[in-house]
């Protein structure tokens, strides 16, 4: 569903583009096909990998035995901090 969203908006924005610089404008098929509509999308795609990944790494380190924003689990929340 991501991938067809994005490819609509995209083909809009792109024509609008090539009508502005005076260029063919893409069907949505031709635009789907083109290496336009794969750059734009997978750098979203990458972005969301990194901010994914950066929560991921960054739970691990604050779940290390001794950090004092960890705690056991199935602590209190007014146990954080508090032993470690």
């Amino acid at each position: 569903m991501y991938w067809f969203a994005q490819s609509v908006a995209g083909v809009s924005a792109y024509n609008e583009e090539q009508v502005q610089d005076l260029q063919e404008t893409l069907t949505w098929g031709q635009y789907v096909l083109s290496p336009e509509f794969w750059n734009r999308t997978l750098q979203n795609w990458q972005s969301e990998f990194l901010a994914v990944g950066s929560m991921v790494v960054l739970s691990i380190y604050l779940r290390q035995r001794g950090s004092p924003e960890s705690k056991p689990v199935g602590a209190a929340h007014d146990d954080t901090g508090t032993t470690g």
